[in-house]
């Protein structure tokens, strides 16, 4: 699956970074990897993510054998890794993994340390899961600010959508509806119902409010965010407006400012559309 692809090419990429940083003797940075890749990939995303495939009645054999082998063998690079950090735990965790990945060594302290596969790198998949992990956390962030049960359906409408948007709103619809607990995913037209925003990149992700929330208390959530966006734009500004930072600054880092404040000028715009939305409910 798109899971399994993505946490073995996030694994590669945590081995060379965690190479680099133990032959630099930055031995609190390799821990901050690994603690990163163990704890929110592997744990926080894939797990979840493992769930779909193993439980649902629509999966093939094949499927669920394939996730299940990845879940097993990432965990098992997992502990090698750990083990110079972690030496009991990681000892005792592999030597009950030890015979579900055929190892044939006595001891994790004998077993060989992970090494990077090529062929295992997918840009593919993580770009993809980049797109669906934005999609979740956006959901997730909506239900939490307007006190939404997490196991309450909502529906989904995707604006601004591209080709590339309209194939994994398609092809990891399951993912989705699953993680995000979705009762329907579309795509906007012009005529949009009153929903709370969430944006990603040029995407909107939007859930209709529609006997989900309270109106007065969304349209206050709207007027924080909007405050907050336009403190930081007056300092977007101020910086821009400062010809001393023009002029010393590299070109790149002044065009990349130029770009946040038009990209918060753009946010600002339609969360105001949204408050007039909610205000003619």
């Amino acid at each position: 699956s798109i899971a399994d692809r993505w946490i073995l090419s996030k694994l590669q990429d945590t081995i060379v970074t965690f190479e680099k940083q133990i032959s630099e003797y930055r031995f609190d940075m390799a821990t901050q990897t690994l603690y990163e890749f163990s704890r929110s990939d592997y744990c926080d995303w894939y797990l979840e993510l493992s769930k779909p495939v193993l439980y649902n009645d629509d999966s093939s054999e094949a499927q669920k054998r394939g996730t299940r082998h990845t879940l097993v063998n990432v965990l098992e690079a997992i502990m090698r890794l750990l083990h110079p950090m972690m030496p009991f735990i990681t000892e005792e965790i592999w030597q009950r993994l030890k015979p579900m990945v055929k190892a044939s060594s006595d001891s994790i302290m004998l077993a060989a340390f992970p090494v990077v596969d090529e062929k295992l790198r997918d840009e593919k998949a993580l770009a993809d899961m980049k797109w669906l992990q934005s999609i979740i956390v956006a959901v997730r962030n909506i239900r939490g600010e307007l006190n939404v049960s997490p196991g309450k359906p909502v529906k989904l409408l995707l604006k601004n959508a591209n080709s590339d948007d309209e194939r994994c709103a398609v092809e990891y619809r399951g993912f989705l509806s699953s993680l995000a607990k979705l009762e329907s995913i579309d795509f906007a037209d012009e005529q949009l119902p009153p929903a709370a925003t969430a944006i990603a990149g040029h995407l909107e992700i939007l859930v209709p409010l529609a006997g989900l929330i309270d109106v007065a208390a969304e349209v206050e959530r709207l007027n924080k965010e909007i405050e907050k966006l336009e403190k930081d734009n007056m300092r977007l500004a101020g910086k821009l407006q400062n010809a001393s930072f023009v002029e010393r600054a590299p070109v790149a880092v002044v065009e990349k400012e130029r770009e946040k404040l038009a990209q918060s000028e753009s946010t600002i715009a339609k969360l105001k559309e949204q408050q007039v939305q909610l205000q003619n409910l």
